[in-house]
């Protein structure tokens, strides 16, 4: 699951984060639709301490103007960003679009959830990467 480093940015909460997701999953699996899973995700991580801000919109800026607003699924301990999908898999495509996403926020750590039919995916990203790389 997790290696036990010093340097895992953001450990405790990515374990809280990730045990979250599986008492979702455990009473939902992948049979309901997207806005049922994400109330119960707003709830699930705030039992275990931490706090959620759900829907947090970011601007998007090029070239020192604004271009859009880009909308966060959530938020936790104004730290990591959780994008939330319940389809049957992650494509590429949405590795992709979420790794678009940290990368324009300020936040160093996201999370890009799936809760499909047969199991969840958990792809966690960090910013530093995201930043300095293209996709």
């Amino acid at each position: 699951m997790y290696k036990e480093r010093e340097d895992y940015l953001y450990q405790e909460e990515s374990k809280k984060i990730v045990d979250a997701c599986r008492k979702v999953w455990n009473q939902f699996g992948g049979a309901f639709k997207e806005s049922i899973v994400d109330n119960a995700l707003t709830l699930a991580p705030k039992d275990n301490g931490l706090s959620i801000e759900d829907q947090k919109r970011i601007e998007v800026y090029f070239n020192g103007k604004k271009v859009g607003t880009y909308v966060i699924n959530k938020v936790v301990n104004n730290a990591i960003i959780i994008e939330m999908k319940c389809k049957k898999f992650i494509t590429v495509e949405d590795k992709k679009q979420f790794w678009y996403y940290l990368k324009a926020s300020q936040y160093k750590v996201g999370y890009l959830i799936n809760f499909g039919p047969k199991q969840t995916e958990i792809v966690r990203r960090i910013y530093d990467t995201a930043r300095t790389k293209s996709v």
